[in-house]
């Protein structure tokens, strides 16, 4: 069965447009209660399965929080509520409650206008294949309430937000504390405007929060770590040491060191695995995605980490991991893994790991990622006509060859199609910039011909 809802994080779109419509929405938590919740729970001792709801800031919410509260109850499940709360809130949450799941109200890094639904297991992490398609099944059929006495019921989570922070804290080790540090934190105007600040100054930092001021409209919009200009100009203009920036719901991570650089996921990977390599806890190697910079893998297997590329997408990285058995992973993108910490990518834990790395070290965050460089990377969308296969192009395998003869060990060439669009992504990175424009320019002016752009 082939997927119509369920994308690669969760259900997501324009709110008011399929899928994202209070009827849809409703249906999809009916189905979710039907094939998540009803397994797995204690039932001889009369009790109901429990599913937490979480969600951002985005005015949407509202509304959608409410649909899923009667699809869900309709199906004789309980119903747990934090507010907002940052998605891997919800993860850690779901777990220490000993739900039979969670559920996230969300679109990340998009802008207001659109909203998703995205879903933990009891385990706190993201649903396997199968269990989304099987929701998508159950959606096929109509909503059949419970009996009366059958509904769920719904109640909110006395200070989810303070559980939330005190396990933020304690993955940071016990013996070190942020006094002395001035740290700006850019909350995106979304779901950890109310628990990031205080996690930092909790630990002792001397804390600058900025688009910490939510309205329902402003999520991501100029700040956060999709827009990390504001984060720039704070650092500087407050005289911080670091900069810390979230997206909307709280599971991506860029820094910025004192000058106001940025430093991108690949950077804090890198300086997140040198500490556990440095200090002997890095239990087998690194992945990254195919995105993941070049200067980033050669940094890595310098200091004699093992690593591994996976598709793009967090939950690509997780599947790597768990396959290899390793815990730390990520993407360019700020979306970190510390399976060690947590279930899943969670922005505010990978910072504290960054963190205590520059406190056990002494040395200020472009000192500790100085060894890791960032090698020029270029990407050229060609778009082609819906359905266009790349295998066996002879004109775009040679103009492949030939690049990678020239860049050799040094650079590397990615080709994908686009997963939501009729685009093939041309990918080229090396050590020189000139060089690496015109390699991609050659592999992007051979996929036009080989479509017959």
């Amino acid at each position: 069965m082939s997927r119509r809802f369920f994308g690669t994080d969760g259900v997501r779109g324009r709110v008011g447009e399929d899928p994202i419509t209070p009827g849809m929405v409703m249906r999809l938590g009916y189905a979710a209660g039907r094939v998540l919740a009803t397994a797995g729970h204690d039932a001889l001792h009369g009790e109901r399965p429990t599913v937490l709801i979480g969600k951002d800031t985005r005015v949407s919410g509202y509304m959608l929080e409410s649909a899923l509260e009667a699809g869900l109850t309709a199906a004789g499940v309980d119903v747990r509520l934090t507010g907002p709360m940052p998605t891997p809130g919800v993860a850690y949450l779901t777990r220490a409650l000993r739900l039979q799941a969670g559920v996230v109200i969300s679109a990340s890094h998009n802008p207001f206008e659109d909203n998703g639904i995205k879903f933990f297991s009891a385990q706190g992490t993201k649903l396997p294949d199968e269990v989304e398609l099987a929701i998508e099944e159950a959606m096929e059929s109509p909503i059949k309430a419970e009996a009366s006495k059958g509904l769920g019921r719904v109640k909110r989570v006395d200070d989810a937000a303070g559980r939330y922070i005190e396990f933020c804290k304690s993955t940071f080790p016990n013996d070190l504390d942020l006094r002395g540090m001035r740290i700006v934190v850019d909350c995106a105007n979304g779901a950890a405007y109310h628990i990031a600040p205080h996690v930092f100054h909790e630990l002792g930092a001397d804390v600058i929060a900025i688009a910490n001021e939510p309205d329902g409209l402003n999520i991501n919009k100029h700040c956060g770590a999709t827009h990390t200009e504001a984060l720039a100009r704070a650092v500087r203009q407050h005289r911080a040491d670091v900069g810390v920036a979230l997206d909307g719901d709280g599971d991506r991570l860029m820094m910025a060191d004192a000058s106001g650089e940025i430093m991108d996921g690949d950077k804090l990977l890198y300086a997140i695995a040198r500490h556990r390599k440095d200090s002997g806890e890095l239990k087998g190697g690194v992945v990254g995605t195919l995105m993941t910079n070049l200067g980033t893998e050669l940094a890595l297997k310098q200091l004699g980490c093992g690593f591994r590329r996976a598709k793009v997408g967090d939950r690509y990285v997780l599947e790597v991991l768990q396959e290899e058995g390793w815990q730390v992973g990520g993407e360019s993108s700020g979306h970190i893994l510390c399976l060690d910490k947590h279930t899943t990518g969670d922005g505010i834990i990978s910072a504290l790991q960054v963190l205590a790395a520059l406190r056990r070290s002494g040395q200020s965050l472009a000192e500790y990622t100085r060894a890791c460089p960032v090698y020029p990377q270029l990407l050229i969308n060609v778009r082609v006509a819906k359905g266009f296969q790349l295998d066996g192009q002879e004109p775009v395998i040679h103009a492949v060859r030939m690049v990678e003869g020239e860049l050799g060990e040094t650079g590397r060439v990615v080709l994908r199609p686009s997963g939501t669009e009729p685009l093939i992504r041309v990918m080229v990175e090396g050590r020189d910039a000139a060089q690496v424009r015109r390699c991609a320019e050659q592999i992007a002016e051979a996929v036009k011909v080989a479509a017959g752009a």
